[in-house]
């Protein structure tokens, strides 16, 4: 019997240079398979955490272009190129964690699973998520055509995918044909959990990464709108202008650390989620604080948030919505643990069980009677 602790395991990472939601995923992988070796785009030393660097990173020839730390998003049509240059053929297990090129590993005998936190957004269906500007933008139209393309044939190398959650399980079926099962990301509910006896403090909370498409502009709009006070945690290319757009009332902190991020879920009345988000691992977290949160509702919100018990939903993007958000959710009473009723089903272990048993059963089916198998300790 080949135990997990002797297969030869690579996980492949689309590019490490800051901790967010799928550097969360990778370590938890890493704990399933502490002896696996990291393949990544590039890799930025000091912006993961200690974990994942801890472990044997191998990087691919774009981390020598100079500059790349900066401005590898202008370099998306070598990602291909880049990572199929990789030579896996020692492996037994591949594990991909993709949202954009780590998925189009070649895998000459090993089995192949992409865990997918979404296909490429910028490439499919969410342009106008993001703040291209006119140069870049003409750029994508010319070689979207091209990459939808590659895309594909990347997915068709995929043995089998894990979608983060049910839109990204819709998304793989409509644009790769491919069927998935929904694991969701993991939190840290041992981390992510309520302070305990005190009242919550007179202000709501915004969190995550200051980009574009999260939409933190409409949160400021509708909290310059409706007066209350808000914090907004988080960096990014965003924090300037956001910081330009608010009133009095509205403190844009910029990025903070995880126990101070801890400390604000534990603190404000609500969280305000205004992204269409693939899943959205910062709303499980204010919830494991026992932080309601008043969230859009497509995408990954609706799946977290269930409307009236640990939040509220709104229908559109539009500040509007969010301002009568506010004034229903203040309407209300939101019991802490009514607010967690379901946080233990994202738990750590919980997708930890939940990938360990996907494996095994994969790898099960692909061992032929009378030959060794492989299985998960």
């Amino acid at each position: 019997m080949l135990s997990s602790l002797e297969m030869r395991v690579a996980l492949i990472h689309d590019w490490l240079n800051g901790m967010r939601g799928g550097e969360k995923v990778l370590e938890a992988l890493l704990e399933i398979f502490p002896e696996a070796t990291i393949y990544t785009l590039f890799h930025e030393p000091g912006k993961v955490s200690r974990f994942i660097e801890s472990h044997r990173i191998v990087t691919s020839w774009l981390n020598r272009f100079p500059g790349i730390y900066r401005h590898y998003r202008n370099l998306l049509p070598l990602f291909p190129s880049a990572v199929e240059s990789w030579d896996l053929a020692e492996y037994d297990l591949v594990i991909s964690s993709s949202h954009a090129a780590a998925k189009a590993v070649r895998t000459p005998r090993a089995v192949h699973i992409c865990y997918c936190h979404t296909p490429m957004r910028y490439v499919w269906d969410a342009e106008d998520d993001y703040a291209f500007d006119p140069v870049r933008r003409l750029v994508m139209r010319a070689v979207r055509p091209r990459m939808q393309q590659w895309d594909c044939e990347a997915a068709s190398r995929v043995d089998h995918f894990i979608a983060n959650s049910r839109l990204v399980r819709e998304r793989i079926l409509t644009y790769y044909g491919r069927k998935a099962e929904v694991i969701n990301p993991p939190v840290d509910t041992r981390f992510f959990t309520p302070a305990g006896g005190g009242e919550r403090e007179d202000f709501y909370l915004a969190s995550g990464a200051l980009v574009p498409y999260k939409r933190f502009d409409l949160t400021v709009e509708a909290f310059n709108k409706v007066g209350r006070r808000l914090v907004i945690a988080g960096s990014g290319p965003e924090l300037k202008r956001l910081r330009a757009m608010a009133r009095s009332n509205i403190d844009v902190r910029g990025w903070v650390t995880d126990q101070e991020l801890r400390h604000l879920y534990q603190s404000a009345k609500g969280l305000i989620f205004a992204a269409r988000e693939d899943f959205g691992m910062v709303a499980v977290e204010a919830q494991a604080c026992g932080c309601p949160v008043i969230a859009f509702g497509a995408g990954g919100g609706s799946e977290i948030v269930q409307d009236g018990i640990n939040g509220i939903l709104f229908a559109e993007q539009h500040v509007d919505d969010i301002v009568r958000a506010v004034r229903r959710f203040e309407a209300m009473e939101w019991p802490e643990k009514q607010v967690r009723c379901q946080v233990e089903t994202f738990s750590r272990e919980a997708f930890q069980t939940k990938v360990r048993k996907f494996i095994a059963d994969r790898i099960q089916s692909k061992v032929k009677p009378g030959t060794t198998e492989l299985e998960l300790a």
